[in-house]
């Protein structure tokens, strides 16, 4: 994909759409102002009152569907699709079919089928298709794998990973399995592992549990991950839309020679024997990540950069969720098959 050049020799600004304008969209919007790369030109979604909000804060104008956006004479060369799980792969490949890059947000898909038909559609459209994994472009874990792969932490034995917070998914599409493909583990569980498998590779095997349903709702609310990596590191995930499990690090990776904590607020490491922790890091800032997925993103369409997150990678997230479901209801530990696209 070559890059185009605008005045002065800068790439021009990549125009592109925003189709969903649920509540994540106001994060991207705000993201996208920091993208001097992007130019939104155009919003969609079949809900007036969301897609008028975002194409208001966006400055955009706004589509109920992708018909409706192509018959305007707009000509976006990439869009950013932010719909619920059951409706990526209808508007990935459509979207693919006339030619626009695509960066979908995780999950990429609630099912692995899915996953390999929109990942067959964009190598037949010769476009990229990124997953949204806003981790990978948060500056704290970026300083995390450069510490690791320095060997700071020497080998890595144990991994620990909690996402817990109280939030009221009674009435959220999330917890409706036939629009999310599941529950916590699918929604949260996705960033997980795409994490886990960035700061300590791949993973081999997977076991998973879920808690006692908490909210009336048909999924589940928290769940349990257990992992092997290749390497053999031990890994936990901890997931709950249900219980708050108070804690300043998300992430803690300790190994034969020194511990990491990435965390909210900071992010520190420890050396074995040393007396005193060193911060490397300012905590998490939602906005900033997706800015920086967002340029990377323009980056690969203008032909600039390869992508944060590759095609195996997309691939590896749906495949280690949808193992951990199957370990889940056999309720034993299971390998992570190899699969591609």
């Amino acid at each position: 994909m070559a890059g185009e050049a605008g005045a002065g020799g800068q790439a021009a600004a990549v125009p592109i759409a925003m189709v969903g304008c649920g509540a994540i969209a106001h994060a991207y919007l705000q993201a996208l102002q920091r993208v001097p790369t992007l130019r939104l030109v155009g919003v969609v979604d079949p809900a007036p009152a969301a897609a008028a909000a975002a194409g208001q804060q966006g400055g955009a104008p706004t589509f109920a569907d992708l018909p409706s956006l192509f018959a305007s004479g707009l000509q976006p060369r990439a869009a950013l699709v932010l719909a619920p799980p059951d409706q990526h792969e209808p508007l990935c490949c459509e979207l693919l079919a006339r030619g626009l890059h695509v960066l979908c947000e995780k999950p990429l898909a609630p099912t692995l089928a899915a996953a390999q038909r929109m990942l067959a559609a964009a190598h037949h459209a010769d476009r990229r298709l990124m997953m949204g994994s806003k981790f990978r472009y948060t500056q704290d874990v970026l300083a995390a794998r450069r510490l690791l792969d320095s060997g700071f932490c020497g080998t890595v034995v144990m991994y620990e990973n909690v996402f817990c917070a109280p939030v009221d998914m009674t009435r959220r599409w999330n917890a409706d399995p036939a629009r999310s493909g599941g529950g916590v583990l699918i929604d949260n569980g996705c960033h997980s592992v795409d994490l886990a498998r960035y700061l300590l590779g791949p993973l081999a095997r997977v076991q998973a549990q879920f808690g006692p349903r908490a909210q009336a709702v048909p999924v589940e609310d928290t769940a349990r991950l257990l992992f092997t990596s290749t390497a053999g590191a031990l890994g936990s995930i901890d997931l709950s839309w249900s219980v708050h499990k108070e804690t300043p690090a998300y992430v803690r990776i300790h190994g034969t020679q020194g511990t990491l904590e990435i965390g909210w607020q900071k992010s520190r490491h420890k050396a074995l024997g040393a007396a005193d922790w060193t911060v490397f890091g300012q905590g998490y800032d939602k906005v900033a990540a997706f800015a920086a997925q967002l340029a990377n993103f323009a980056g690969v369409v203008q032909g600039r950069e390869p992508p944060g997150i590759d095609d195996a990678d997309a691939l590896a997230s749906v495949v280690v969720v949808a193992t951990a479901y199957q370990a889940q209801r056999e309720e034993r530990w299971l390998p992570i098959p190899t699969v591609g696209p």
